[in-house]
């Protein structure tokens, strides 16, 4: 069974999209229906975009669930046995320590406007504004965040 979890879009947004913009509106054409997986786990996805591609199979079995507690429980040091860089397991550990506390809490995160969510997902070790705006679309699902400074976007926009 599949449990993977996709960016909710349908004939409604693409037709939004195309009105705005001819070019725009032929590659959606062209390209047709994209299947984004999210992760709305928001601790494991921080987790995950702090350590980018350096979480491995191994660091995944050994910490089981990606959570606050398993994480403090694990360590510092032990995260770095995995293969993560000193200064990511800082930002990992500062993470949980903050969510564990409830100094960062992963419930009313959801319920703020996409700005305030930058501000406070920027504000934390590891996190710029680009990647609270990666969790904003693919972890929060919301849809209308448009990040103006990824580049892959920007590539995008000019082969159109």
């Amino acid at each position: 069974m599949d449990n993977v979890k996709y960016f909710p879009y349908g004939e409604k947004e693409l037709a939004y999209l195309r009105k705005k913009d001819k070019k725009l509106s032929a590659v959606i054409n062209r390209v047709g229906h994209i299947e984004r997986a999210v992760d709305d786990d928001l601790f494991s996805a921080v987790v995950h975009h702090i350590v980018g591609q350096q979480i491995s199979t191994k660091a995944q079995n050994a910490l089981g669930t990606v959570d606050a507690e398993h994480v403090l429980g694990y360590g510092e040091a032990n995260l770095q046995s995995l293969g993560i860089s000193f200064r990511k397991a800082e930002y990992i550990t500062d993470f949980a320590k903050k969510v564990h506390t409830g100094e960062f809490d992963l419930i009313s995160i959801g319920e703020k406007p996409d700005e305030e969510v930058i501000l406070e997902l920027s504000a934390l070790k590891g996190i710029g504004v680009w990647t609270a705006e990666m969790l904003l679309l693919f972890c929060l699902q919301r849809p209308n965040v448009f990040s103006y400074g990824d580049l892959a976007i920007l590539r995008g926009m000019r082969m159109v």
